[in-house]
């Protein structure tokens, strides 16, 4: 297998292929994108400088700009989705809109001033190389600020659908797409070159009525199983009974409602550039780590 092909998660046909569906009904499903948007646009607002020229990568239908919406951070947002559909749907906000893949972007070396994206990147394949193309596309200085939904989420799900595949079947399948763990995110902003990176995680929890009401908003947002390694077959009828019986029995509050976890990581990463913070050379300290510390340091034992 080559390195390629060992980056070859997701069909993306198919990722688009499902938001291209989703669009004309994504307002009722949206609140996830609204509400991490309006996340990331708190974030923002820590920034105490303006930019002039913005990407908001994986637009869907233009949540990110609704957040941002009366902001004087951002001069002129450019909206980019990987489903032309949803990208003409933003376009609806006046702001320039184009359809492009996020493994592909076209925009030249330092165009931009701030690249955003709001629940997007955990469909891309080759994430390094995303990751890379956006610090290249990026000024000296420039901001890389996203979200990204993380192993964690829907947790809950993934169990059920393991207890109720076994049970039917005798055997489980991948039913959810895998995500990136807060770890691997952090190693890939600095492996992308970015300067001054962070990467942290809050959990955002859903409640609904049934596991049939959560399962109808994962493809109302166009968020289902993408994976390669998807069985194609249709379960037996009995499957998603089955599912939502045992997502309750594990799960369920006691007003009989069961929460949905979404764990969102939020990435941080600046191009480099000489103005900012660099770290002092190894062995340059002038003060000891046990002083500062109140403790007494000892050797290692060899």
């Amino acid at each position: 297998m080559t390195q390629s092909d060992e980056m070859m998660v997701f069909d993306r046909v198919l990722v688009r292929r499902r938001r291209d569906r989703a669009a004309p009904g994504l307002a009722g499903h949206n609140f996830l994108f609204e509400h991490v948007a309006a996340m990331l646009a708190d974030r923002l607002l820590d920034v105490t400088r303006r930019f002039p020229a913005a990407l908001d990568l994986g637009c869907h239908d233009g949540a990110m700009a609704r957040a941002l919406a009366g902001s004087d951070r951002v001069d002129t947002l450019v909206q980019a989705d990987l489903s032309p559909t949803l990208a003409r749907r933003a376009a609806a906000n006046g702001r320039p809109t184009l359809a492009c893949d996020e493994e592909l972007l076209p925009f030249g070396t330092a165009t931009l001033d701030l690249v955003l994206s709001n629940l997007s990147l955990h469909w891309v394949n080759d994430l390094p190389g995303a990751l890379l193309q956006i610090r290249q596309a990026l000024r000296p200085d420039g901001l890389f600020l996203a979200a990204m939904l993380g192993a964690g989420t829907l947790a809950e799900l993934r169990t059920a659908l393991v207890e109720a595949e076994t049970e039917l079947m005798g055997g489980a399948s991948p039913r959810l797409s895998p995500f990136a763990d807060l770890r691997d995110a952090a190693g890939l902003l600095q492996r992308a070159g970015f300067a001054l990176p962070v990467a942290d995680a809050e959990t955002v929890t859903v409640s609904y009525e049934n596991a049939f009401r959560l399962i109808a908003d994962l493809r109302g947002m166009g968020e289902t199983n993408a994976g390669l390694n998807r069985n194609p077959a249709p379960p037996p009828r009995a499957f998603w009974p089955t599912v939502a019986a045992r997502y309750a029995e594990r799960f369920a509050e006691p007003d009989g409602r069961i929460p949905a976890s979404f764990e969102v990581l939020f990435l941080v990463g600046w191009a480099p550039h000489d103005s900012q913070q660099q770290p002092r050379p190894r062995g340059s300290a002038t003060r000891s780590l046990a002083k500062a510390l109140g403790t007494v340091e000892r050797p290692v034992r060899q």
